[in-house]
């Protein structure tokens, strides 16, 4: 239908758009600034950002009837920007950025930070829009327009349509932005319009939407607002359910798993690539890599459930970093230096892009699936607070607490490859962590399944007497 091909093509083109800017934020500030620069910009820039934003956005959908008119004061800015910043911040960068003398080995990653403030800015925007484009300019916008009955054909389709967004990004970062002999602001043109291109794009799907089904197309029967949690009442929920415990050690385990291992392996990278434009091709292979992986992988985790079961689709994500992060880290802590021969490197960088790869398609393939199966059999309560209370916790303790610790240890340590036996033993104690709460959380889930299949049949027999 064409309302589901529209949706999609939102979809697609948001998912593209997050690639490329993705992608080309970590080129810009970790060849720029050091890979130890994110964890700074994610606490003391995308943090107090993301909280504006959403104090913001709250306060003009208030203000603001259209929801049309919403999402378009929504969506503007980000493309807005991304043209000014390949067009104008980028050419300028040598007149706008002050130069304190300082570079990221000396440790001194504030002052490299503040040197390419432009870099950082467009990090800080980047990360933002990841979270506001799927969050608002989609899903928000498929839940309000597609009818429950029609979200279990719609929504797979929207998941196979954007699992290919990855692989035709790093195609064309690869073939059109930056193929060999293009210099960097060349690149950076073409992608900034690319990412303008696909703005209007979604802009142009949205209006044909609204002016096809000439009505929007609500979804009536869904009651209940989504429960909105201080970080304190999400703590104290949390803590009265084993249950929603074990969940909540899950979200984190994969969170804080991942940032550790991320960090590592962009600085690793970095090494190996030092060149911004060599940088960028590598991580295009990478996320086309890692788009056709999740491509055929979401095929594979519905089976492995189905199969074997929720408690063997839930261990495999930590099993599988733990088994693969296991090289990867005991390389970099046996080779510490970073005059490292060039097979060496090849090993650490090779081992790192496997985790990297199987981690982000197994969190689409089997962690996302896993998670939202395990809220089916709680109550209506449970299900709303509870998510509320993870997402929460999710995103200030998983996140802003995880860069806080970072910085720690590269403050103490100097750089986060000097740290690096430090974040291999935070990283084997969360997956050891999340791996105990699968198993705890797979033994309450078949006790809540079964209650819940079995007031299902009551209430089925009960319509049936009646």
């Amino acid at each position: 239908e064409c309302d589901s091909l529209c949706l999609g093509g939102i979809k697609f083109f948001v998912i593209f758009c997050l690639t490329l800017t993705r992608d080309l934020k970590d080129t810009l500030v970790v060849t720029s600034c050091g890979a130890e620069a994110i964890t700074f910009l994610k606490f003391f820039g995308v943090l107090p950002s993301s909280a504006l934003f959403f104090l913001g956005y709250a306060k003009l959908s208030s203000v603001v009837v259209s929801k049309q008119a919403l999402w378009y004061m929504t969506a503007a800015p980000f493309f807005v920007f991304f043209l000014m910043f390949g067009f104008c911040l980028y050419p300028l960068r040598g007149l706008l950025h002050p130069n304190f003398h300082t570079d990221a080995a000396s440790g001194f990653f504030m002052s490299t930070i503040l040197e390419n403030w432009t870099f950082a800015l467009f990090y800080v925007v980047a990360e933002l829009y990841s979270s506001v484009s799927v969050g608002i300019l989609f899903w928000q916008l498929a839940n309000e327009l597609v009818p429950a009955e029609k979200s279990t054909t719609f929504y797979p389709l929207f998941g196979q349509m954007s699992s290919l967004a990855p692989v035709l990004a790093g195609f064309f970062v690869r073939r059109v932005s930056a193929p060999e002999g293009i210099d960097m602001e060349t690149s950076m043109r073409r992608l900034s319009g690319a990412v303008t291109l696909c703005g209007i794009a979604m802009v142009v799907l949205h209006y044909t939407y609204y002016s096809h089904l000439k009505e929007p197309v609500a979804a009536k029967k869904r009651k209940g607002k989504k429960a909105v949690m201080s970080f304190g009442e999400s703590l104290l929920f949390l803590a009265r359910s084993n249950y929603l415990g074990c969940m909540s050690v899950l979200v984190l385990g994969y969170g804080i798993s991942i940032q550790f291992s991320d960090v590592l392996f962009k600085n690793m990278v970095k090494k190996q690539y030092p060149a911004p434009l060599d940088y960028q091709r590598f991580f295009a292979d990478f996320s086309s890599s890692v788009g056709l992986f999740t491509f055929f992988a979401i095929f594979l985790g519905s089976k492995i459930i189905s199969r074997f079961g929720w408690g063997a689709g839930a261990a495999l994500p930590p099993l599988i970093m733990a088994i693969l992060g296991l090289p990867f880290f005991m390389l970099i802590v046996l080779y510490p230096g970073d005059d490292l021969p060039p097979h060496v490197m090849g090993w650490i960088v090779t081992s790192g892009a496997l985790l990297g790869l199987l981690s982000k398609a197994t969190k689409n393939a089997l962690f996302d699936p896993t998670l939202q199966i395990a809220y089916i059999p709680l109550d209506e309560e449970l299900k709303v607070k509870g998510k509320a209370a993870i997402d929460v916790l999710g995103s200030r303790l998983g996140k802003s607490g995880c860069a806080l610790l970072q910085q720690v240890l590269v403050l103490y340590f100097g750089t986060i490859n000097h740290a690096a036996p430090a974040v291999a033993a935070i990283f084997f104690l969360v997956t050891l962590g999340w791996v105990a709460a699968v198993a705890k959380l797979s033994i309450l889930f078949e006790q809540e399944m079964a209650a819940y299949n079995k007031a299902i049949k009551g209430e089925e027999k009960g319509a049936k007497l009646d």
